[in-house]
């Protein structure tokens, strides 16, 4: 845990209530000292904001899903990096989370999350002693691997940290990571088993580009034949009689794809909670133009600038709000506007038709294009319960890319 890290959540659990000095400034009291109670329209914007009866809705709806499948969920922490939902999310029944990067894993770690699956590899020294610091401090950390001379450096720094690593082979789905699944995922996985100071858990392989495949019948379809190779690969694990506890892959969009691949034990699903354009627009079993699966729970909250243009507005959240993802963010409550967040600060949203006539100073409420990077771009998160604000929730994750 970093000195910022504990800096920023001690201050905001203890301003208010002293006078608090940082150096020659003196902060403004803390956000939970603030805005507890507050509306989420009187909040100021740009504003992070989660429903929370969206949220605990969506993490009860995957619970029922997956209940008599066989597949647990190991939800991906890369899209909220946020302690505070890791455990709703733990308590809710998943098993453990993933990260994306070994800075996650240390900000999670340090808000007492325990059970952490690494998705990506370790390859540097630096990175490779600092997995190593995680796994000495906690025994249910485990890393991914996809390299013989990375599995090799692994083993030797966890014999240098005086503990036994567990690694899961990264058995690629398309080319982005992980090792070919073909007899070089079969080989790396026996390597792995020999090596001293690696415990061999079983294979992770997810397939990034089947989560966005719009239409559920041919997402369902393109993904299963997709995932052969990693099946084979699996099936080739076991028959060598190597540890094939852990397959787990899958996302969002085919949480409900993935349970029906033999010997699959859990889905790294991550936009369930949050929901956000991308998402909806790819449709669901019961609705092939809508995913309605999974209810759109984290919005901005965002105020108009500049209502001067005809049939044009100006609002305070452009890019380093909501990010450039495509398809542009969702105004709710407006379906004839068209909203751009291409500028850094500002939004501009076009009109033929709208609801009401906006004044400078009103607020609008936006579904984000992307969730993961859209969270990247805030310090906390405000939790709402019937517009009122319950939970500010530090982001202590944010910005964590190493």
């Amino acid at each position: 845990m970093s000195g910022f890290e504990f800096s920023r959540r001690h201050f905001l659990h203890t301003a208010g209530a002293a006078s608090i000095t940082m150096g020659i400034a003196k902060p403004a009291p803390a956000a939970e000292e603030t805005v507890i109670g507050m509306s989420k329209w009187d909040l100021d914007t740009p504003a992070l904001c989660v429903d929370l009866d969206k949220l605990e809705h969506n993490i009860a709806t995957m619970r029922t899903r997956l209940a008599g499948t066989g597949v647990a969920s190991r939800p991906h922490a890369k899209t909220h990096k946020c302690p505070a939902i890791a455990k709703l999310q733990l308590a809710g029944g998943s098993i453990g989370v993933c990260t994306a990067k070994v800075s996650e894993a240390e900000a999670l770690v340090a808000g007492g999350i325990e059970p952490i699956l690494m998705t990506t590899a370790n390859v540097t020294p630096s990175k490779i002693r600092r997995a190593m610091r995680i796994r000495k401090a906690n025994p249910h950390f485990i890393q991914a691997v996809d390299n013989p001379l990375n599995a090799r450096d692994l083993s030797a720094a966890a014999r240098e940290a005086g503990v036994t690593a567990d690694v899961v082979i990264d058995v690629a789905v398309g080319t982005r990571s992980g090792v070919p699944a073909d007899e070089r995922a079969l080989a790396l996985a026996k390597l792995v088993d020999t090596l001293p100071n690696l415990k061999l858990r079983g294979l992770i392989s997810y397939d990034g580009g089947a989560q966005h495949i719009k239409g559920f019948k041919k997402r369902y379809e393109d993904s299963l034949k997709r995932y052969e190779p990693s099946v084979d690969t699996f099936q080739a694990m076991k028959r060598a009689g190597l540890n094939t506890e852990i397959f787990s892959g899958g996302g969002t969009g085919t949480y409900n794809i993935m349970t029906k691949v033999p010997g699959f034990t859990d889905l790294q699903v991550g936009s369930y909670i949050f929901m956000d354009c991308q998402y909806l627009e790819i449709g669901c079993e019961t609705n092939e133009e809508l995913n309605t699966d999974f209810a759109p729970s984290l919005t901005v909250m965002s105020t108009v600038l500049n209502n001067y243009f005809p049939n044009r507005l100006t609002t305070d959240a452009g890019a380093k709000a909501l990010t450039l993802n495509r398809p542009g963010p969702i105004v709710i409550g407006e379906k004839g506007f068209t909203y751009n967040a291409g500028s850094d600060e500002f939004g501009a949203i076009q009109y033929e038709i709208s609801t009401k006539q906006y004044k400078v100073g009103d607020r609008l409420e936006l579904i984000v294009p992307h969730c993961d990077p859209a969270v990247n771009e805030y310090d906390q998160i405000y939790g709402t319960r019937k517009d009122r604000v319950e939970a500010v929730w530090p982001i202590t994750a944010r910005g964590h890319s190493q």
